[in-house]
Parts: C-alpha cells; structure tokens; sequence
C-alpha cells in the first residue's frame, strides 16, 4: 500500500512539473541585434545598392531582341545567337567599333580587359558588363543592319 502511495505521488510530482514547464513563456529578449549585420539605411550618401541583373538580348539572324534595353552601371548583357547567320556584337560606329571604349577595333582586339564593348570575333554568345553611363549603340559586325541600344544609368 505504501508502494502505490509512493507511485501515486511521484506521479502527481512528476505531472505537474511537466505542467509547469511547458506553461512557461520566455520572457522577450533584452539583447539588442548585432549593429554590424543590420543594412545601413539609405540615404543620399548611401543610396540603395540592388545586385546587378542580368539581360538577355537574343539575335534571330537579322535583327536584335529587344533592340534597346536600359540597365544599370555594373548590370551584364548577355547577346545570345538563336540563328544560323554570324553574330558579331560590336559597339557603334561601324567599322571602327569606337564609341564605347574610345579605341578602334584594330587597338582593342582581342579584347583582353574586357572593357571595350566588342565581341571582337563570331560566336554563339558574347556577355558584356557596362562600367559607364551613357547610350551605346551597337551593331552586328557581319550585318550591320542589326542594330540595336544599350541605355545605362546609375
């Protein structure tokens, strides 16, 4: 008789320490978060910073898609040849390729900085990242009727 007593109220013991327990809240936290990891606000001084983005402008054999594309300062264009017909993506004017780097494309090719806007050679696909602000127009080397604009802001 002992013995169900001692169980009967190591029971009732045990019970409610575990009603106690997951009773509890914590209480909120008095820590403040960690100034470092925390984005600096925005301001004129600090304007927002967004990833660049990638573009993509496709060339179907005669013509660029979309034409004109504006992105910003540090932003990649992707120039991807969907056709059979050459594609060489040069900065304008033809045939000097001139209007992005300032050389001709007899200085700048091969392009070994990647600075030059110039594809400098016919390929598949030719990715160029922007460092100026500015309108660039640029052209198809083997077809220079394709033409097409590239519009970077800050």
């Amino acid at each position: 008789m002992k013995t169900a007593f001692s169980i009967i109220a190591l029971l009732f013991v045990v019970s409610g320490v575990y009603f106690y327990m997951s009773h509890q809240t914590t209480p909120p936290s008095t820590e403040t978060p960690d100034q470092a990891a925390l984005p600096a606000p925005v301001t004129a001084e600090n304007p927002a910073q967004t990833a660049p983005q990638p573009v993509m402008v496709t060339y179907d054999g005669t013509t660029f898609s979309p034409s004109s594309v504006t992105v910003h300062i540090g932003d990649t264009v992707t120039f991807t040849n969907t056709a059979r017909a050459p594609m060489w993506v040069a900065s304008d004017p033809h045939p000097a390729h001139s209007g992005y780097s300032g050389t001709t494309k007899d200085q700048h090719c091969p392009d070994a900085t990647g600075t030059a806007f110039d594809q400098c050679t016919v390929g598949i696909t030719y990715t160029f990242t922007f460092a100026k602000v500015g309108t660039w127009g640029y052209h198809n080397h083997t077809n220079r009727s394709a033409v097409g604009t590239v519009v970077v802001t800050k």
